[in-house]
């Protein structure tokens, strides 16, 4: 089993990266491959998980290993595979993921890529008051991120449901982690800046 890879970001698709070391290139399904194009031709580590199958030997890999981390508590859910696992981690959406594991909101969990009603209801049975420790995002532990916050959560349901995008609300929700207010007074504040631009 490896822990991590060492060595040249060498080729980036739409589902995979490839990595050279030892001159070898390692096959590598990531979330967003195209987080990586700025590493293009650079030396890069990546955190690994491997799944063996009959017909063949894949590798998953993560930019840090609290993804990896969430990746693993994912895959351990009866009916959540790898590739389903890695579209979940794709939407990049931590935080709202463990709130709803927490605060057992299967209606949120079912936003997921190819969660459906019986699989969200095994992540809560399986996974609920697991992910003790915040997954850190960009470097930073996010605030919260265990607890949940309902009120926030509400609040960007309802932005949603007016038409803003997921891209535009992912800022609003990393400012205001941590904080405690009404979903309305989330809502008006949300409005303004979004206004703003």
């Amino acid at each position: 089993m490896y822990d991590y890879i060492k060595g040249k970001l060498s080729k980036i698709t739409a589902k995979y990266i490839v990595v050279e070391t030892g001159g070898l290139g390692y096959i590598i399904n990531v979330a967003n491959p195209y987080s990586f194009s700025d590493q293009m031709q650079q030396e890069v580590q990546i955190y690994l998980h491997q799944v063996i199958r009959e017909d063949a030997h894949l590798l998953f890999g993560f930019h840090t290993e609290e993804e990896k981390d969430v990746f693993l508590k994912l895959i351990s859910v009866s009916g959540i595979g790898p590739t389903t696992a890695l579209a979940i981690v794709a939407v990049d959406d931590n935080a709202g993921l463990v709130a709803a594991i927490d605060n057992s909101d299967i209606k949120y969990l079912m936003k997921f890529p190819k969660i459906g009603k019986k699989t969200a209801q095994q992540m809560i049975l399986d996974l609920a008051g697991k992910f003790v420790e915040a997954p850190v995002e960009n470097g930073k532990a996010t605030k919260a991120l265990a607890a949940g916050n309902q009120e926030l959560d509400d609040a960007m349901e309802a932005l949603l449901a007016l038409g803003y995008k997921a891209a535009e609300l992912k800022k609003i929700r990393t400012f205001f982690e941590g904080t405690n207010e009404t979903a309305d007074k989330y809502i008006s504040s949300s409005l303004k800046m979004l206004m703003k631009g």
